[in-house]
């Protein structure tokens, strides 16, 4: 922000400052009761989390300095009359002390955010719009590795259209020992998700051996996900023909 005002406020630091820091409090540059509200009901003094190599030379036009540490004299800013504030630490870490209570000043106090939304609101949004979105008929594959990004995509399509979803796990050789058995068990006994698990070991390492360059072997095992994918998708609409679950695959779930 301050780059933007003048790229002359922004130089590289004598040294990089990496790790906890004392942030301290310099409220007295402003008469604008609205500066300090990003600190308010935080001890100055409070440790903060720094990870940066440059600096603030000077002080944008129109701001006021509202905290320091010893080695970033701009470490917080505000405009004097706008509700632009600038923070050179990382709220957002368990090693900032206060690091939420200052979130919840920028975003609730300054920013004057509603505090009304729930998860429950959410998944009730995300499947009403998925049913919306796909159709009484529309068929859905989606990959899914067991992580947390796919298995949470994986079972909100389910909720929302039921076996018209198909998840997919691509065994490519390179799994953990017992992993597809593992995410076999989980999604579909656990959660009741329709999941086709592909044993396609044999044709990945194939295609790998004797390959050393990454970016080459990056590419096979793409090419070959996309492949799998598309034969994957042909032989689920073969085996629907006729049943209530009849169609072409016509949509694909990104989990991550």
């Amino acid at each position: 922000m301050a780059w933007q005002y003048n790229q002359q406020n922004v130089l590289a630091g004598e040294k990089r400052e990496y790790g906890h820091a004392k942030l301290t409090f310099d409220q007295g540059g402003s008469s604008t009761p609205s500066v300090n509200m990003l600190f308010e009901d935080i001890p100055s003094g409070t440790d903060v989390w720094m990870s940066h190599g440059d600096k603030l030379s000077h002080l944008p036009e129109s701001f006021s300095t509202i905290a320091k540490t010893d080695n970033a004299p701009f470490a917080g800013i505000a405009h004097n009359s706008n509700p632009y504030y600038g923070i050179q630490f990382h709220p957002e870490v368990e090693h900032t002390h206060h690091g939420k209570k200052i979130l919840a000043n920028f975003a609730v106090r300054i920013c004057k955010a509603r505090q009304h939304w729930t998860m429950d609101e959410f998944v009730v949004a995300e499947i009403s719009r998925i049913r919306a979105l796909v159709g009484q008929k529309g068929q859905v594959i989606g990959a899914v590795s067991g992580g947390v990004d796919s298995t949470v995509a994986a079972k909100l399509m389910n909720e929302a259209i039921g076996d018209r979803f198909h998840a997919v796990l691509v065994d490519n050789g390179l799994l953990r020992q017992n992993e597809a058995e593992t995410v076999h068990q989980t999604l579909t006994s656990q959660l009741g998700i329709n999941l086709t698990v592909v044993d396609a070991s044999e044709r990945f390492l194939a295609e790998l051996k004797g390959v050393f360059e990454p970016e080459e072997k990056r590419k096979i095992i793409g090419r070959n996900f996309i492949e799998i994918f598309q034969e994957t998708a042909k032989k689920i609409a073969r085996e629907a023909a006729g049943s209530p679950n009849a169609g072409d695959i016509d949509w694909l779930l990104q989990g991550t």
